[in-house]
């Protein structure tokens, strides 16, 4: 993994409790999986034995995955000043749509928020800015997007 992500200590036990899991229960379970495929008999026409194959490897990639996250990972906590950091929920008010996010890492994802990573413009944008703050937003396509800040929890 390149680089610090950044997560909330909740963000951080959640997910190595999901490593834990899958390296324990998750790896037995596949395991018996296979197992019973294979008493199946010809292994090149059983698709249970494919399929628990195919799933494992999904699983083994999720585990590295995660064991990378959780090794570079810097734990951060909203700064409880006001101010738009990483693990802010933030409402925001553009050019007449109210939308709100989670200011941070794709893992910090919870309830149905959509998640704004702090390295984006617009996430970049808004670090460090309080609830009131207004500023115009260049979009992608080039349009001066106004953008006011309602809430930031």
């Amino acid at each position: 993994m390149s680089g610090n992500v950044q997560l909330s200590q909740a963000a951080h036990d959640r997910l190595k409790a999901e490593h834990d899991d899958l390296t324990t229960r998750g790896r037995v379970d596949i395991a018996r999986k296979i197992e019973a495929a294979r008493e199946l008999g010809d292994l090149s026409e059983n698709g249970d034995y494919h399929a628990a194959k195919e799933e494992q490897g999904k699983m083994e990639g999720r585990i590295m995955h995660l064991a990378a996250l959780l090794e570079d990972a810097e734990i951060v906590e909203a700064e409880g000043s006001g101010a738009v950091s990483s693990g802010s929920v933030v409402t925001i008010d553009m050019d007449g749509d109210e939308e709100r996010y989670l200011i941070g890492s794709i893992e910090e994802r919870v309830e149905d928020l959509e998640v704004m990573s702090t390295g984006s413009p617009l996430g970049a944008a808004l670090m460090g800015k309080e609830a009131g703050y207004s500023f115009t937003y260049e979009t992608p396509t080039g349009y001066q997007m106004p953008v006011k800040i309602l809430k930031v929890e």
